[in-house]
């Protein structure tokens, strides 16, 4: 059991500082991420470790898996995430792991040195701290972090954005990109469905896209965030920072403690339309669809993604117009 980052004591309590729920934890009391412990006059995270086969998800995906797909395309990532979350998504997909209340460790205890190994072994380009929130594993996320940048194996957070804005800053330098989830552009979203807060989200993003590559996913919940309304409002702030950002709309299908009829097609499709019209990369997730990236100057198909990919492009750029598409791949 490791000692946290990010807090301060209040007389016997503690103040944890590492996301903007801010709890105020009594002593032997845990935070609403159940992963943060006030004990022995400190606060403890749970987390630190929770890595071997039986308590943490462990698996080498395709990048695009993320989703990204202007990052190493067709490149492999070492994913893996710990118990807990500091939301509460109504629809979690991984509910299970992320909304489980960890144990003392001990015996579960993984060194960061050997995740770093083990992405070697296996020939991933990344890392990737994922599945549940990488912020409530802060501290063994950023000593494996930095690791892996001394092995040049690139990190990856898909992160759902909420967390506060030093414990971001101090992670940058070591994160090379992001997919954020942006749930939906409503407060009154958040609040009813994942017991959080946009405009903390909102600045994560503003301050990750100055500093790192970033993709955006949003996920298309039938009547709760799918209207044009809804789609036109966070297509408009995405295109207002870049309208090279990547954005994926993902289908919905009932989980957890959600009922919903899943997302159509048509949805799908029409809010991909609505996006075009201010953003230059748009794509489709969790069906089957066409999500190649096309240049936007020629309609050259610059990356084809099927069951293999493949990249026609020569230093970055369209190989027919030389156009400078925003991908990485060296």
């Amino acid at each position: 059991m490791r000692e946290a980052l990010f807090y301060r004591k209040e007389k016997e309590d503690m103040r944890c500082l590492l996301c903007p729920h801010v709890c105020l934890i009594a002593p032997n009391e845990r935070g609403k991420c159940r992963t943060r412990i006030n004990l022995d006059g400190e606060l403890k995270t749970l987390v630190y470790g929770e890595s071997d086969s039986e308590k943490l998800y462990f698996h080498v995906d395709p990048i695009e898996k993320k989703p990204l797909y202007h990052f190493y395309p067709g490149s492999h990532s070492l994913s893996f995430g710990t118990p807990g979350c500091n939301l509460f998504c109504l629809n979690c997909q991984n509910f299970d792991l992320s909304q489980s209340t960890p144990d003392d460790i001990g015996e579960h205890f993984l060194k960061p040195e050997k995740i770093v190994e083990l992405a070697k072994i296996q020939g991933c380009k990344s890392i990737s701290y994922t599945y549940t929130e990488p912020t409530i594993f802060y501290e063994y996320l950023m000593d494996t972090s930095k690791i892996a940048k001394e092995n040049y194996i690139k990190n990856v957070w898909v992160t759902n954005g909420f967390i506060n804005p030093k414990p971001l800053k101090e992670a940058l330098p070591y994160i090379d990109a992001m997919n954020i989830d942006l749930k939906a552009f409503s407060e009154e979203f958040y609040q009813n469905i994942c017991g959080a807060r946009l405009r903390p989200v909102l600045e994560t993003i503003k301050t990750a896209f100055r500093e790192t590559h970033i993709e955006i996913t949003n996920l298309l919940i039938p009547t709760l965030n799918d209207s044009n309304e809804d789609i036109e409002k966070l297509v408009d702030f995405v295109s207002e920072l870049s309208d090279e950002i990547p954005l994926h709309f993902s289908a919905y299908r009932p989980m957890y403690k959600m009922e919903i009829e899943p997302t159509t097609h048509g949805t799908l499709n029409l809010a991909k339309e609505i996006a075009e019209k201010k953003l230059k990369y748009v794509y489709l997730g969790n069906v089957p669809a066409n999500n190649d990236t096309l240049c936007p100057t020629c309609k050259n198909t610059v990356i084809k993604r099927n069951y293999r990919v493949k990249i026609d492009l020569i230093d970055e750029k369209c190989s027919i117009c030389k156009t400078k598409i925003p991908i990485i791949i060296n």
